[in-house]
């Protein structure tokens, strides 16, 4: 089962979203639609607003007036913060018996309005965010919904800001424009990354991708904050620390188009209680990949160090993203051990050094000319990394460097 978000403010045009995904096959769970059920004449949900609000958002034929109900509760933030107190439990549980009533290779299109504002992004491998500007949006309340314009401005400001429906996106589809060109992106969207991602995770496999390296991405950064969220809602306090790694963790490095994510747990069994865990957040385990390459440490006289030699010391667990559109490999490793730590001071030590970072790019471009597949490309870095192992820890010696506490 593959469970999406969508959402999208008011106005914004996500219904032609849902309903395309309807028409392709996905359970849409539709958060408008429980939001109705749920206060219907003779419900709890009812009653309770009732008691909050007062008999004046009431029908004469005991129904809820939503205008009524919106003109009170959007009025200023502790009435609308009382109107969701009230709501959201009552969707929440709704949608949950929905969702377990499907077949366990479904794909879930969970329809909520307000999944920013709830922050419920994390709980979703995949969130799909529709957007219009807000004039746009003005326009369509007034025209089709007939709000007037000033309720349509202050529901509109009363929801997430751009910037935070952006910080949460892993697809922006636009709708600005003509209903017929977002209907056919959404089919496109559906087509080309959905449905592959669900075969991926009912298989347990990750996307079989080709990256190459391509020039640094800005945005990298914030694409794995939103894959660190997403890790630290389903590893929980397992988790020890959840960090960015690798090349796409150095601003300005030009990297394979892959984020690298270190998981840091207490143990090997740990990291095998989540391994079930990740699947349904969208990352199965590759059972073949145990551990890394151990290294030679020239600091082997230092206490403690000695076990860098031990190749027991290197073991993992390994996860890749079952999405196409978003290639992740996600490292999960013992606190302390030589490979955890090495992760971690190679992306400092790089930033630090610019020189370093150049070689690095000269050596992935060599390997990628050289390599046809993911494992030759690692065995072509491995030489430059053994190197790079003894003088990265010269310089974090050299520098104080510490991996500091507990970081997710």
């Amino acid at each position: 089962m593959l469970r999406i978000g969508l959402t999208g403010g008011i106005g914004a045009g996500k219904s032609t979203v849902s309903s395309t995904f309807s028409e392709l096959g996905g359970i849409v769970v539709d958060g408008d639609v429980i939001s109705r059920e749920v206060v219907e004449p003779g419900t709890e949900g009812l009653a309770m607003l009732v008691e909050a609000f007062g008999s004046d958002i009431l029908l004469p034929s005991g129904a809820l007036n939503r205008p009524a109900l919106a003109a009170i509760a959007f009025s200023d933030d502790e009435k609308r913060k009382t109107l969701n107190g009230i709501v959201h439990p009552l969707v929440g549980a709704r949608r949950e018996e929905l969702i377990t009533a499907a077949a366990d290779d479904a794909v879930i299109v969970e329809d909520i309005p307000l999944l920013v504002e709830s922050q419920m992004a994390p709980f979703f491998p995949l969130v799909i965010i529709v957007n219009a500007d807000v004039e746009v949006r003005v326009k369509r309340l007034i025209e089709y919904r007939g709000f007037s314009e000033e309720d349509a401005r202050a529901r509109i400001a009363a929801q997430a800001t751009v910037e935070q429906r952006q910080a949460v996106a892993d697809v922006w589809l636009d709708n600005s424009g003509d209903a017929d060109d977002l209907e056919q992106r959404a089919r496109a969207l559906w087509q080309d990354r959905i449905i592959p991602f669900a075969q991926n995770v009912q298989d347990r496999q990750p996307a079989q991708v080709a990256p190459h390296v391509v020039p640094s991405d800005p945005s990298w950064r914030d694409q794995a904050s939103r894959i660190v969220a997403r890790l630290n809602t389903a590893c929980g306090h397992r988790a020890l620390r959840i960090d960015h790694i690798g090349s796409t963790a150095v601003p300005g490095l030009d990297a394979k188009d892959v984020i690298d994510i270190q998981v840091t747990v207490d143990s090997l069994d740990t990291a095998d209680e989540l391994s079930e865990a990740l699947l349904t957040a969208g990352y199965p385990r590759v059972e073949s990949v145990t551990g890394d390459i151990a290294k030679p440490d020239g600091r082997s006289s230092v206490p403690g160090f000695d076990r860098v030699n031990d190749p027991s010391f290197w073991c993992k667990r390994f996860h890749g993203s079952a999405d196409p559109g978003r290639p992740t490999n996600l490292h999960i490793r013992v606190d302390g051990y030589p490979n955890q730590q090495f992760a971690l001071l190679f992306v400092d030590w790089l930033k630090a050094n610019p020189d370093v970072q150049h070689d690095y790019l000269a050596l992935k471009r060599t390997a990628e000319t050289q390599a046809r597949t993911t494992a030759a490309y690692a065995d072509v870095k491995e030489p430059w990394l053994v190197d790079a192992y003894q003088r990265a820890w010269a310089w974090a010696d050299a520098t104080d460097w510490s991996a500091g506490g507990t970081r997710t």
